[in-house]
């Protein structure tokens, strides 16, 4: 999914006053999600907004801006897939800010990676060889591992019901998928989400641990 900025509509007069940016947001989710309203503004929106948004040359900017731009109209009134957008915390542009920096991380960290993969090691003899070609072999998924995994797509439906209050994308089928290895850090469930880390692990020990050990222990990985 990538977005497309169109011409403005001439019915909609857009000015650059620094109250314009919330007064469009506000606009905009007065219309149901999918309308052709609610996409004007959105449209207009985004051209305001993308000049006070962070830049840099990277290769991959361009990916982490539409990532940021499919998070605006997710998440600016309904929150699809993460906390809503609260203007008593924080403006469109600083809002949209943290999230595209996250995501530049994450793609840094990505390439970073890549390279590590590939970084020649001298011999003794002075030749090179790819590092990849001395690793051992990446091992294989644990057993036990591929049974989670089979366990939550068969019952993801229940553990997304299974979520915080007003928080439904933080449900018991997210937090389990993302905790398993290599476990995501909660400080970075908490950056994406929008809810604080001790928040997110309480819920996580009340609720998704024990239907997670109530399957272990059908299992037979844990005494009963």
């Amino acid at each position: 999914m990538r977005i497309i900025l169109k011409r403005s509509n001439p019915g909609l007069l857009m000015n650059n006053s620094p109250d314009e940016i919330p007064r469009l947001a506000v606009e905009a989710c007065r219309y149901c999600l999918g309308s052709k309203e609610r996409q004007r503004y959105l449209t207009q929106l985004i051209r305001l907004v993308k000049s006070r948004l962070w830049r840099d040359n990277s290769s991959y900017y361009q990916d982490a801006l539409q990532q940021t731009w499919i998070y605006l109209c997710q998440n600016l009134c309904e929150g699809k897939t993460a906390r809503p957008y609260d203007p008593d915390i924080a403006s469109v542009a600083t809002w949209l800010n943290t999230y595209l920096k996250f995501r530049l991380l994450d793609f840094e960290r990505a390439v970073q990676a890549e390279r590590a993969r590939h970084v020649s090691a001298y011999r003794e003899d002075g030749s090179t060889t790819d590092v990849v070609e001395t690793l051992e072999a990446k091992p294989e998924i644990p057993p036990i591992l591929e049974r989670v995994q089979d366990w939550l797509k068969q019952n993801a439906q229940e553990l997304r019901k299974v979520h915080i209050v007003n928080y439904p994308a933080i449900n018991c089928y997210e937090l389990i998928l993302r905790r398993l290895p290599p476990e995501t850090p909660w400080q970075a469930l908490e950056n994406e989400f929008g809810v604080s880390y001790k928040t997110l692990e309480s819920f996580y020990r009340r609720q998704c641990k024990p239907r997670l050990r109530e399957f272990g222990r059908a299992e037979g990985h844990l005494n009963p």
